[in-house]
């Protein structure tokens, strides 16, 4: 075989191998924007039905965008019969939200640090009743959790909402299994030099923890905005109603009309969407991050 038809079949194999990524590149890319549409075609949805009035809606569900989204968001704004208006509701999601997200952390950071740092008789066994509590949801305590709340008086009050769910075995989890995989010579190092317990989680694990920090601080934002069952349960109040109990209000108040108001309900529904949004959005890089790499 000559030179020449070496190099023409190695060129020949180099095409086909290059055909052969790109056909399965090309697969992958199909298949992320199919699912990527799959997902997104709800919320489009959505968001063309809050554009346009309900009288349009009765002739079907819409595909294209309509001009109505000003004045169905400022009947928001206004308030409808059996919801409060809109910024009252968005301003208790967001004290909630924040509120948990601020306790959460800050009950579960010194209990995290407690477990993998000092050393104390049951500490495993401690840490194992914190880890069962993961298999126990809030809804399973709802009775007690209601007692409670009512004999100490919070019932239709922001504390009734937050305090019930302050407690993350999840954040405490997560937070010991990345303190463990702490060096012991940087906590060896950090006593020679006389830095005391206290000292050494504010200067040295928490700058260590910031990613995992921004990760768990995102996962619990979204959690405490999105929360439904609790805030029913407790709160009757229209002064303390969040978004997502306005969502369920404004979908039996829009039944009850005459023509009813899905393109209301779905104007909120969007609005309720923006927040967790913007904060994923905003925390993306070190929400990555945080799940993904160790110490750095």
């Amino acid at each position: 075989m000559t030179t020449l038809s070496i190099e023409v079949k190695a060129n020949k194999d180099q095409m086909r191998a290059r055909r052969k990524r790109f056909g399965r590149s090309a697969l992958r890319h199909l298949f992320l924007v199919i699912a990527a549409s799959a997902f997104a075609l709800p919320i489009y949805l959505a968001l063309v039905i809050s554009t346009h009035s309900a009288i349009d809606l009765l002739r079907g569900v819409p595909f294209a965008p309509g001009t109505k989204l000003i004045s169905n968001l400022s009947s928001l704004f206004r308030g409808l019969p059996g919801t409060p208006r809109l910024g009252k509701m968005i301003f208790n999601s967001a004290i909630m939200a924040l509120a948990i997200t601020i306790l959460k952390l800050g009950l579960s950071i010194p209990a995290a640090y407690a477990i993998s740092f000092f050393r104390f008789r049951s500490r495993d066994l401690l840490f194992g009743l914190i880890f069962v509590t993961l298999m126990m949801p809030i809804e399973v305590r709802f009775f007690p959790t209601y007692a409670v709340t009512a004999k100490l008086g919070m019932l239709n009050s922001q504390f009734g909402l937050i305090l019930p769910l302050v407690a993350s075995a999840t954040a405490v989890f997560v937070l010991r299994q990345f303190f463990m995989a702490f060096p012991i010579e940087l906590a060896d190092a950090a006593r020679i030099d006389g830095i005391g317990p206290i000292r050494f989680l504010i200067k040295i694990v928490l700058p260590l923890s910031r990613p995992v920090l921004a990760a768990l601080a995102v996962l619990e934002f979204v959690y405490g905005w999105n929360q439904y069952l609790w805030p029913l349960v407790i709160s009757s109040s229209a002064n303390s109603s969040t978004i997502v109990m306005g969502i369920k209000g404004l979908i039996s108040a829009a039944e009850s009309f005459a023509i009813p108001q899905w393109n209301l309900v779905m104007a909120l529904a969007i609005v309720a969407l923006i927040p967790p949004v913007i904060v994923v959005i905003a925390m993306q890089k070190w929400f990555i991050k945080g799940l993904t790499t160790g110490i750095s």
